[in-house]
């Protein structure tokens, strides 16, 4: 993976997981209780040995460039390898990056310093993990000139993806983005294969298709909308299909881009067996550890009218934590949360240096970094209430409580 430079697009707003994105871009909103967003690609990346890594930010950066240059500046710039933070810089024009390729387009002038063979085109808001290098390699065996990650997914949701149909090589002879009626798969009339947002280019070729679309009157300057749409035609556009290699099925992949998707993914890794492996030690996640203590736990009085245990089942709960007499149950809980005598919390993600009062009852809440919730406080009972506090409460009945709110 030598010639390979793998560039990941972490600008996005997010406007759908506001309220955890009004201070944070996309990529930097925590997951799984240590870990942020983009941990999964740049992990992928290590562990697919990509050690050429370009960062493209532009929204809110500040949060995602901080944890990353705690976390991840530890490749030895001496042998090539890095993992460069790339702001925009209006080197080409006047105008903010205006789309994916846009983003690209306006980096040519970094990537043509590292000379890579091949470029990795990734996005640095999705939960999943993937060997780039078996992309990379298949990529070069079909002599393609693009690549396109891709996997089936329901026929409904293939609206909010790029949808394509392929011949028997895998050659992609369709490709329509965000599609109102998406084209089923043959054999499959409840499904259709969906780009996965991930691309592998020749890098000549992606040149060449970026400074054709910047001239072209109209473009959004977009990779789905655009520059693939273009290219079906004349070149040689090849789909990979993200199966998990041990049983051949779709792999695991989610888009958190909404509330819901968010939540419920964050919810899949406390099953007994996730579908996503954190504790596989052959493909670690890595992130940013503070220097904290093991999580604590404390009293244990089962006194029959007020029983106070200080207890997490079915939990993640991460360092620095302490369970103070409080009861967690089904929740992810981050570094150093306290939750104090007598609180319940279920079905819930606490983000950072969150405190829970004595007697609080909260269920079915994503609680942003370091809020102070009062003694007594009920979360998640009232829609009502909920929504006259000023929190956010979707239509399933998730509730979010922006960071550093104080009730």
């Amino acid at each position: 993976m030598q010639n390979v430079l793998a560039v990941i697009l972490a600008g996005g707003k997010g406007s759908r997981l506001d309220p955890l994105t009004r201070d944070r871009s996309k990529p930097a909103v925590p997951f799984g209780g240590c870990f942020r967003i983009i941990d999964f690609a740049l992990s992928n990346c290590i562990n697919s040995e990509l050690r050429k890594i370009l960062v493209v930010t532009q929204y809110k950066a500040a949060s995602l460039e901080r944890h990353i240059e705690l976390g991840w500046h530890f490749l030895p710039a001496e042998l090539g390898e890095f993992i460069s933070v790339r702001p925009p810089e209006q080197r080409i024009d006047e105008n903010w990056y205006l789309g994916t390729a846009d983003a690209i387009y306006q980096n040519i002038f970094t990537i043509e310093k590292v000379r890579p063979k091949y470029v990795v085109v990734l996005s640095g808001d999705h939960i999943y993990r993937m060997n780039y290098a078996r992309f990379v390699e298949d990529h070069i065996r079909a002599k393609a000139e693009a690549s396109i990650a891709c996997l089936p997914v329901p026929l409904a949701e293939g609206r909010r993806f790029g949808v394509m149909q392929i011949d028997r090589e895998h050659r992609i002879t369709r490709f329509s983005e965000k599609p109102r009626d998406p084209e089923p798969m043959p054999g499959h009339p409840d499904q259709c294969l969906a780009s996965m947002g991930i691309y592998v280019f020749n890098t000549e070729f992606l040149f060449e298709q970026l400074c054709i679309d910047a001239n072209e009157p109209g473009s959004q300057r977009d990779f789905g909308k655009d520059i693939i749409p273009s290219m079906i035609e004349s070149s040689r556009v090849h789909a990979w299909l993200f199966q998990d290699p041990e049983t051949g099925r779709a792999a695991y992949w989610k888009d958190v881009g909404t509330l819901e998707s968010y939540y419920e993914a964050n919810m899949d890794l406390i099953s007994v067996a996730p579908e996503l492996n954190l504790y596989d030690s052959d493909w670690p996640i890595r992130t940013y550890q503070p220097p904290l203590p093991p999580p604590k736990f404390v009293f244990n009085d089962v006194h029959p009218d007020t029983p106070r245990v200080g207890h997490a089942v079915d939990s993640l709960v991460c360092s620095g934590t302490i369970i103070s007499g409080g009861a967690v149950d089904r929740c992810v809980v981050s570094p150093k949360v306290r939750i104090n005598s007598y609180a319940s919390v279920k079905d819930s993600i606490l983000f950072e240096s969150v405190e829970v009062g004595r007697h609080c009852r909260i269920q079915r809440a994503i609680i942003d970094k370091g809020v102070i919730i009062p003694d007594g406080t009920l979360i998640g009972f009232d829609r009502e209430a909920d929504l006259a506090r000023g929190l956010t409460v979707t239509d399933d009945g998730i509730v979010a409580v922006a960071r550093n709110v104080r009730f």
